[in-house]
């Protein structure tokens, strides 16, 4: 695993809460964890768990996996009209059709540019290729 920027990430969820007027108990009760794991992840501190990292993206109006993404060295993903990002909205589908229609889509394309592979050679495919996508907060 690449190292981890906690410092970077610290500041990324700080000026978001604070651009949603949150403060920080609020926004530790929304993210469903303790104020105190809030607080380590404000304070830039290694010791939180990535799952309650990737528990801030819903509370801080980010798609899935920005928080994780931050740490990596890429951008959040707003999933609500921002100044920042105009246009943007959350998408009304529900996640499932949307994993669904990304699959889909590779499974038609691996099909139309690979040959010799088996059907279950292709489904894998697709389906590591929306948990990459998924895991980068693409979809």
């Amino acid at each position: 695993m690449a190292t981890e920027d906690h410092p970077r990430l610290a500041e990324y969820v700080t000026a978001r809460r604070e651009q949603l007027g949150l403060s920080v108990r609020r926004a530790a009760q929304l993210a469903g964890i303790a104020y105190d794991t809030w607080r380590r992840i404000e304070g830039g501190t290694k010791k939180v768990h990535r799952p309650n990292i990737a528990k801030v993206d819903p509370t801080l109006e980010w798609a899935p996996g920005s928080a994780i993404g931050i740490l990596e060295g890429r951008e959040p993903i707003p999933i609500r009209e921002t100044k920042e990002a105009p246009g943007a909205d959350i998408s009304r589908r529900p996640i499932e059709d949307i994993d669904r229609a990304a699959r889909d889509v590779i499974q038609l394309a691996t099909i139309a540019t690979a040959s010799g592979l088996t059907a279950d050679e292709i489904r894998e495919l697709s389906d590591r290729a929306v948990r990459d996508l998924r895991n980068a907060g693409l979809i």
